[in-house]
């Protein structure tokens, strides 16, 4: 027996002050920045310009409000991956760039909560996190240099780290192919 699914009914399109009680209940679920939410409520709105101008005027009374802040979506995603994830620098740019943030409030966030920070030390916790020890072939140390890199670490600090493990020379060649591989994608 097939069951059917009946074909799902167009939903109308919100006025203004529907879209913004679904805007606060979208942000109290969690935060989002201007870009997600624009694009959250753009197929709840009636198509044109009118439904373009109340999400306009929506983003704007949250942002007033501060129910809506890039800047502060920034501070708290960047603030969590570094806790948390302990991720690098590189990563956290390129999931806050995903999430929409302007490239200058994300370089901001993130100047100001990695200033202080030790990122060896970040690199050997997210190592750690994962539980990823020292390598013992040329294969592990591949799965490392992949790792750190893939976490944001620079080369540099992925250096560091096997250095200390006294890691062969031979199996630092994983840490050049990365570096190849990462100059030829830009």
């Amino acid at each position: 027996m097939m069951f059917s699914r009946k074909p799902a009914k167009p939903h109308a399109a919100l006025d203004e002050p529907a879209l913004y009680d679904y805007a606060v209940k979208a942000l109290g679920r969690r935060m989002r920045t201007e870009m997600e939410l624009r694009r959250l409520l753009t197929p709840k709105a009636e198509p044109g310009e009118h439904g373009q101008a109340a999400i306009k005027a929506v983003i704007a009374r949250l942002k007033e409000q501060k129910y809506l802040s890039d800047a502060a979506f920034a501070e708290t995603f960047t603030r969590l991956r570094q806790e948390n994830d302990k991720l690098g620098q590189r990563r956290v740019r390129q999931k806050l760039a995903a999430h929409g943030v302007p490239s200058r409030v994300a370089q901001k966030a993130i100047e100001d909560r990695y200033a202080g920070a030790d990122e060896e030390t970040l690199a050997r916790q997210h190592l750690e996190r994962k539980r990823i020890g020292k390598p013992t072939s040329e294969k592990e140390t591949a799965r490392v240099v992949r790792r750190l890199a893939s976490a944001g670490f620079s080369t540099g600090i992925i250096y560091k780290i096997l250095r200390k493990w006294d890691v062969p020379d031979e199996a630092l060649s994983a840490v050049e192919s990365i570096e190849d591989e990462a100059s030829n994608e830009n």
